[in-house]
This record gives structure tokens, sequence and C-alpha cells, in this order.
């Protein structure tokens, strides 16, 4: 099948840009030594690569691959600094999932998703009409599920790691203790929740974000000492040092001085469950993705089936038909997610149904090439069933090629806004990702129903997709992103972009995105992402469009036609890549 490239002028525009940002952004970052490796939003390495969405938790992963540690120890370590460094997203507070690719060996995938606290139920977030009460599981301590960021590190470092978890985790706590200087988005950034920060927070003296003398500006010293003697007592005790002790202790007694009820016993109990991933093939590429409790590897799946009944790379990139096109099969495969997907310990997820070849086939037979769908006319499949924006992701192959992509969050911008007393850290708003009450969205506009209802010990579902590409038994690529509800969509146009579409990875994130996710029945792109005659032909199909910021953030690594790792941090945000 022959390649369209079809590009506008915007997009070449915005290439060029993104090479002058990463010169500028390196000279920019002074308190980085000059080492051996290269740094920029594009990097080309032929050994190793880490992208993530902080300068300074991409070097901690890097200097650990020099010094001989593998994907997994880079991991760990970035991790932990990303707890430090980017706390609207990276935490000890939150939970995510893994995806990890040896050289030889299984591909295997580790769930971290925070779980419902024993005394959780159903109705929690109603009132007594049943109607849900606004705001309660978005913000304060009630909206938190329990921790499991830190056991996941900790499990997957068990098995894999090389390097001892001390010293993997005092990069991040010489970085608390010592403070690192914020960049100009965290400062605009911390100054603008600073209301909330100090409207769901008992002590603002004690709120490392806030400054209670001034603004934040760029170059300002983070220090968060709270933070530091935390990540200590986890470096000291391993798992003891969070799920039990004075950590322990000091995140109940912030669970009770709100009206949270995370207990010590939540948190003794909580374990992190190896699983699964979700597997398939597309154009002749295997792709190694998330299983439930997140909804990303089966949607991704969904969409990337659909497709290849499709010529999309001759149709063009972001040319009419193909956005109509993706459009469709996304409305299909939100419903089905809607219905059908949850945290298959609880909830008999019908995997193998929603993948089977003949029901995607009819699925897209059921799709009009000239005229859109109403979405209240897309049911789920039957059989005989807004995550935050601040999630993050990061993506690491190390000397021996070994790979793994990492998508976490504490959901919301900033979780619950709540910081741990004593401790530093942020926990969680991630029980907005159950369905409080069937058929009302979450604040992602996202729908669920009984398949994701809360129980105690449950995982709420997500959207996040840590995903591994590989060809000819060979790695391809490591991708994943942030983006609440628009997460399955950027990665599948990330993955389009490359195979459909012939992009070179910074090419694949750089450009403009569009999502749909069945309900609301708006078709959103990013401002400036398709042109006025694209929208005129969409909305003659009977299309509404609804312009939006920026989706996604998508952190990856291409293995090039050369042999070379590419990496490409997201010019949307701070993110940055390192190699060598």
């Amino acid at each position: 099948m022959s390649k369209k490239r079809i590009y506008s002028p915007k997009l070449r525009l915005a290439h060029l840009l993104v090479l002058i940002i990463s010169v500028s952004q390196f000279l920019a970052c002074s308190n980085f030594e000059r080492k051996n490796y290269k740094e920029g939003k594009t990097v080309l390495a032929n050994k190793a690569m880490v992208v993530s969405a902080h300068p300074e938790a991409t070097r901690v992963g890097v200097e650990v691959l020099e010094r001989g540690g593998n994907a997994i120890d880079a991991m760990v370590a970035v991790h932990f600094a990303l707890a430090v460094v980017y706390p609207s997203a990276g935490n000890i507070g939150g939970g995510g999932f893994m995806i990890y690719r040896p050289v030889e060996g299984e591909v295997s995938s580790l769930d971290f998703r925070e779980k419902a606290p024993l005394s959780a139920y159903e109705e929690m977030y109603q009132d007594e009409n049943g109607e849900i009460i606004d705001g309660l599981s978005l913000a304060g301590p009630m909206a938190s599920g329990v921790p499991g960021s830190v056991d996941g590190m900790i499990q997957a470092h068990k098995r894999y790691g090389s390097i001892s978890l001390e010293e993997l985790i005092d990069p991040a706590y010489k970085l608390a203790k010592e403070g690192f200087p914020i960049t100009e988005r965290q400062a605009k950034n911390y100054n603008s929740y600073k209301p909330l920060f100090i409207k769901h927070n008992r002590d603002s003296t004690h709120i490392p974000l806030v400054r209670l003398d001034r603004e934040w500006k760029e170059g300002d010293l983070l220090v968060q000492e709270d933070l530091a003697e935390t990540l200590k007592r986890i470096q000291e005790n391993g798992r003891d040092g969070f799920y039990k002790g004075e950590t322990a202790e000091l995140l109940v007694a912030e669970m009770k001085a709100g009206n949270g009820i995370i207990s010590l016993e939540d948190l003794e109990k909580y374990e992190a469950k190896w699983r699964a991933p979700i597997v398939g093939d597309y154009r002749g590429i295997k792709v190694f993705s998330m299983g439930p409790p997140s909804s990303g590897g089966i949607a991704l799946m969904q969409l990337l089936k659909m497709s290849a009944h499709f010529p999309l790379g001759d149709l063009g990139f972001h040319q009419a038909e193909t956005i109509h096109l993706m459009t469709e099969m996304e409305r299909r495969v939100y419903a089905d997610r809607a219905k059908h997907l949850g945290d298959s310990d609880f909830w008999d997820v019908p995997k193998d149904d929603l993948l089977d070849e003949a029901y995607l086939e009819s699925r897209v037979k059921e799709i009009d090439t000239a005229h859109a769908t109403d979405s209240e006319a897309v049911l789920a499949m039957n059989f005989d069933h807004q995550e935050s924006e601040e999630t993050t992701h990061y993506s690491i192959v190390d000397t021996n090629g070994n790979a793994v992509s990492v998508t976490t969050t504490i959901n919301s911008g900033y979780g619950s806004k709540v910081f741990v007393t004593g401790a530093g850290f942020l926990m969680n708003n991630e029980m907005d990702d159950f369905s409080s009450k069937p058929g009302v969205p979450n604040v992602y506009g996202l729908l669920g129903g009984e398949a994701n209802a809360i129980q105690p010990e449950k995982r709420m579902l997500s959207a996040m997709t840590p995903t591994i590409l590989e060809k000819d038994g060979k790695l391809m690529m490591v991708v994943g992103t942030p983006g609440g509800s628009t997460i399955i969509t950027s990665v599948y146009q990330t993955i389009l972009n490359v195979v459909d579409h012939s992009m070179d990875m910074t090419e694949a994130i750089s450009s403009g995105r569009i999502h749909h996710q069945w309900k609301p029945n708006f078709i959103f792109p990013e401002k400036n992402a398709i042109d006025e005659a694209t929208k005129s032909i969409l909305e003659g199909l009977g299309h509404e469009i609804k312009e939006r910021g920026n989706i996604g953030r998508v952190d990856a690594i291409l293995v090039n036609a050369e042999g070379f790792l590419e990496g490409a941090g997201d010019p949307r945000g701070d993110d940055w890549a390192a190699g060598f």
C-alpha cells in the first residue's frame, strides 16, 4: 500500500519549532551538568533512552542507565523523581500501570492502580435523594483511593531490578531535600492552584507548593523537606516505609482530620498485581498494552483492528474522510468501554468477545462513510455490560534493549489537592474514576455503569494505555501519554501517524490531535489541528466540532529504520528526552 504524507504548512512549521525549542530549553536548563548523553525535545541515540515529563526526572533515569542499571532500575528512579519534580501528576500517593518487554522472555504487565477503601460503598457520593454531591469525589480526603505506586515500584524492582532500592530512590531524596529550580510552566501552575491548596488543607504553612510571601517565579528553588523524610523511610524500610509505620500513620491521620476513609488496614492490605497484557496485531506489527482495570489496551486494540479495514494511509493524514472514519470507530469503542469494562477481579470483562474479529467487522459495517452516526443510536455490545489530564507517562529503553512503558497518575491535576501533613505528598482523587452513579459522567465526561460501580477493594476503571510495539520480533516503539479520556485516542493516533502516515516520532507526537469519546457527541480537535475546509466537510457529514486546548503529552521512543533510538518529548509540556 502506498503511503501519502500530507502535511499542512502549519505542521511543517510546528516540526521546525520543536527543534528550535529543544535547543532553547536545553540552554535554559542551567542546572544540568554537561554529560555524554544528548538532551532535548528530540534525541537520537544508539544505546539507551529515557523520555519523561520533566528534565530532572529524565536526567535521573539516564544516569541510572549510564551506571549499568536496567530499564526497571531507571523506571524506579524516574518514578520517585517525578514524585518530587512533577507533583501535579508524578506521585507516591497515586497509582498506575506498567508494560515491560525484556529482550528475552515474556512481556509482562503490572497493575498498581489504586483501590477503593474497605469502607467504600456504591452510594457514597450520593445524597439522601440519590443525587451526586457535587465535588465530593474530586477534592478533599474522601476523594482518595488506597495508593499503589510505592508497592508497584517495589514489586517491579523485586522481580527485575539490579541496583539497590536505596540507591535508586536517592536522587529523588536529594531533589526533595536540596530543592530544584522550577520551570515557568510550573510557577504559573502553582500560583493558579494556590487558592485550592489553601481551601483543602489544614495548615497553609505546611503546603510545599504554596508561597505565602509572594508568587512563584521561574527558577525558584522548590524544597520539600517532609517529602524527603518520607522518601528516606522508603529507602530504609522498603514497602513498610510507606504502608506501615510513621508514613502510614500520617496518611491515616490526614484522612481522619477530614472525611477520608482510608485506614491502616487498607494500606497494609494493598498489593499490586501482575496481569496478562493485551496482545494484538496491526498491519503486521505486534502490539502489547494494558488490560483491565485499564480500558486502554482493549479499546486501543479495538480501534486498531477496526482501522485495519480501511486504507488510512492512502486517505491521508487529517483528511476529512480519515477523521470521519476514526470518529465513527471511536464512538463505538467508547460505548463498549462504558458498559463492559471494569476491574476484572470484580466484573466478568468480556475481553475475547470485545476483540473478536467477527464482532469488530460487524461494527465496521455499521459505519456510513457518507454520514455521521448519532451517538444516541450507538449501543454497546449486547451480551446474553473525566480521568485527569494530569496523568504522566514515561518511556525507557536500556542498553540491552529492554523496554518499559509506564503511565501513572493521581487523577486530576494535584489529585485531591490534599497534602499529607508531615509527609509532604499529595493524595489522589481516583475515586472519581468509579461510576458514582450509573449514567452520570465523571469529571472528564466519561460514562460508566455497573461494571465500574464502587465496591470495597475494587480498582477503578482507567484509560491509561502504556504500550509497546514490536516488528519482526524486534522492539519498534514505546509509547504512552496522560490525558484522561483522551489517552486512548492519543496513543491510537500516534501509532497511526507512524504506521499509516510514515511519520518519525517527533512528527507523530507534534501533530495536532483529535478526540471523540461517544458522549458528548462532539469531535474535539486541538486548536488549529484541522483547517476550515476540513471542518466544513465534516460538518456536512453531520459531525459537530468543538475545538479545545492541548490533548495529551505523548512521551515516546521509536527505533528508526537505521536502528537508532528516536526519543521525543511532547512540545505541549516540559517533557524531555535524553539518551546516549
